[in-house]
């Protein structure tokens, strides 16, 4: 019986983890037309993978990367009740293994991550019409907490 596996993810992966963010962006455009075109890249992978206040998780199935994740300790502002947090990002999952609870999988282990880190707070962004998104993030316990706004 396949399962589905949660580790970190190694320089290794990369190839499959750029391939990924190029996903992650193709479904934020339509969200956001600050968003440049042509091909861009949000993330430095390979720190990511390497920093030690980093965690960059992969969800594999049948020995393929099928989902991935970030968390990074961020400073906190400094009127905030924490001093850090964990940021999550870098949230995608194959079309095909949507709706079966990976993406519950990658927040479990970026929390159990932060958590070992001592930190409690976690954060992420999303954009407000990217609905699905934020379905899929109040269904494991995140809830809105301030909007962004933009002046052209």
């Amino acid at each position: 019986m396949k399962q589905y596996t949660t580790r970190s993810a190694s320089l290794d992966d990369l190839e499959m983890l750029l391939q990924f963010e190029q996903g992650v962006i193709e479904a934020e455009r339509p969200f956001d037309p600050t968003i440049r075109k042509g091909h861009i890249h949000y993330y430095d992978l390979s720190r990511l993978i390497l920093d030690v206040d980093s965690e960059v998780i992969v969800i594999t199935y049948s020995n393929e990367i099928i989902a991935s994740g970030y968390a990074t300790i961020r400073d906190a502002r400094p009127y905030l009740d924490h001093e850090v947090y964990s940021y999550l990002g870098f949230m995608y999952t194959r079309p095909d293994h949507r709706g079966k609870g990976v993406n519950k999988m990658v927040i479990d282990a970026l929390r159990k991550w932060s958590e070992n880190k001592g930190i409690t707070e976690i954060r992420l962004t999303v954009y407000e019409e990217n609905r699905g998104a934020i379905q899929a993030y109040e269904k494991v316990g995140f809830e809105k907490h301030i909007i962004e706004m933009r002046l052209k």
